[in-house]
């Protein structure tokens, strides 16, 4: 496992779990949570579950790693629009588990450029990459001009 230096640490609490509150200590994330009926759950209106969260928090992150990526091959990848779809369900070997698609998306690159971005933003930058890697599967759909 790689150590890491910590540049900025995020804190958030839960109380009740899937069908409780979730909020950051500085109160900038704050969502009600419920199981989705899809789930067996009540599926409340106006509520997240722990995946929209991921979901959110693993677009943002992976943006952020292709601009970073695209500044060092001199593209402007700035404007890309990163989507990420995070599943879950049971796992074979029991309990649950979470699958992610990524979708990119810039037409002001050629496909090829921005597939290479991406993969190397996917491969040496991004920490949820990281994070997922040999855990979760990912699948990387991109699309450029």
């Amino acid at each position: 496992m790689d150590k890491i230096n910590p540049l900025y640490t995020a804190h958030a609490s839960a109380k009740g779990g899937r069908n409780g509150h979730t909020e950051s200590d500085d109160g900038i994330v704050s969502i009600d949570l419920s199981v989705p009926k899809a789930m067996g759950g009540p599926g409340k209106e106006g509520t997240g579950t722990p995946e929209h969260l991921f979901a959110a928090g693993y677009a943002a992150c992976f943006g952020g790693a292709l601009d970073f990526i695209g500044k060092q091959h001199k593209k402007n990848a700035a404007g890309a629009k990163v989507s990420a779809a995070v599943s879950i369900g049971p796992r074979e070997g029991g309990g649950f588990g979470l699958a992610v698609e990524l979708t990119v998306e810039d037409p002001s690159i050629p496909q090829a450029e921005l597939a290479a971005l991406a993969q190397e933003a996917h491969e040496k930058i991004c920490p949820y990459s990281h994070a997922t890697r040999g855990n979760v599967d990912v699948k990387l759909t991109v699309k450029g001009g």
